[in-house]
């Protein structure tokens, strides 16, 4: 079985979590038995790629900026999948993202497209006035010989948002990369003794100004006790003089979140909340898992399904409901040893091999029929 795939998140993507997922799972398909993949990407800048030497792809001008960089990219990287397409020489095509460019050459071959959430749809307030993720999905998802949705939640968005048959879209879970072995010592990254972790962006549907509300008498009844916010990008203006007004400028952290340093807050946090309205599927859950954390989550979208009994979840509308979950947690050792234990459990259920496998079962279907 010969699986194509497309050049399209590797060349808009140098870090994030669509490229990260297609590239484990590339990386684990390719060591199956019967499966042949081909990645069509001559140019690219995006990190998992560029760091893994069994992928033989230049990068493009990576140490300059400057206009339709990632557009030009793009361009020569679909004229060589174009050339692919056109040869046949495959059984399966994926494509890595929305673009439906491909379909006039694909010729009768099938096509598996994944969708990772519905955020577009649910949250239009984020779409700037080029975005055509929304106008490509309903394009390309009644075209699709299947569609792998990242977790139930997510199979359900699209049956009800683009009236696709339950039948024509598969649940193949996601996993997590970061685990706690990658950790380094917590004095490399003068950590404080106890922390409360954050991660990510901090978007108005990621709810980080609900959570802020709900945290800081916590923060400023325990002198001992932080925040830190770890990527997303600095803080702006706007959050430093909400925390200045609040008191609470000395107690919130911000840190930079490459893999080690994720690993290495989340082995030492009291607890990681994630307090976003929405996921698609929510792998840092997992990822605080993998690294001994104990997990505090939304009770919303995918996420009931990644924690599990591994997690406490609140209400993300009800501060007050954050706020007491969050205590329940960090003021009862016990409580989080049984978390962490959980969580041990629960993450098992969830690796990239087990994406590949199910991903092929996928494939084979489509060339059984």
């Amino acid at each position: 079985m010969k699986v194509l795939y497309d050049h399209q998140c590797f060349a808009q993507q140098q870090y994030g979590g669509v490229s990260r997922y297609h590239y484990q799972l590339i990386k684990e398909l390719s060591q199956l038995q019967d499966v042949e993949i081909k990645l069509s990407l001559k140019y690219s800048n995006n990190f998992y790629i560029n760091e893994d030497k069994n992928f033989s792809v230049k990068k493009f001008f990576p140490n300059q900026k400057f206009y339709f960089k990632r557009t030009i990219m793009d361009y020569i990287n679909r004229i060589s999948t174009n050339q692919e397409l056109e040869k046949g020489d495959y059984d399966i095509f994926h494509p890595t993202y929305y673009d439906p460019y491909f379909l006039k050459y694909l010729d009768n071959k099938p096509f598996v497209v994944t969708v990772y959430d519905t955020i577009h749809e649910k949250y239009p307030e984020i779409i700037n006035s080029i975005d055509k993720t929304i106008k490509n999905k309903k394009t390309l998802l009644p075209k699709a010989q299947k569609i792998l949705a990242i977790s139930n939640s997510t199979k359900n968005d699209v049956i009800q948002l683009y009236n696709i048959p339950p039948n024509k879209i598969e649940v193949v879970y996601l996993a997590a990369s970061i685990n706690k072995s990658m950790a380094v010592s917590e004095e490399q990254l003068n950590l404080p003794e106890k922390y409360l972790l954050y991660v990510g962006n901090r978007d108005f549907y990621k709810n980080f100004n609900n959570f802020l509300f709900a945290v800081e008498p916590i923060l400023r009844d325990n002198s001992d006790i932080f925040l830190i916010a770890a990527g997303g990008g600095m803080f702006n203006a706007e959050e430093k003089k909400l925390f200045e007004n609040k008191k609470i400028n000395t107690k919130i952290i911000y840190k930079n979140a490459d893999d080690k340093s994720l690993a290495t807050l989340y082995s030492n946090a009291l607890a990681f909340v994630f307090p976003t309205k929405y996921e698609g599927f929510g792998i840092p859950a997992l990822e605080a898992m993998n690294c001994d954390c104990p997990v505090i989550l939304s009770n919303t979208s995918s996420l009931p399904e990644v924690g599990g009994d591994a997690a406490v979840y609140f209400d993300p509308n009800d501060i007050n409901d954050i706020k007491t979950m969050i205590e329940s947690v960090i003021f009862n050792k016990e409580l989080r040893d049984d978390l962490i234990k959980k969580g041990t459990l629960q993450r098992n259920k969830f690796s990239f091999l087990n994406t590949a496998l199910q991903t092929k079962e996928v494939y084979k279907s489509l060339l059984n029929r």
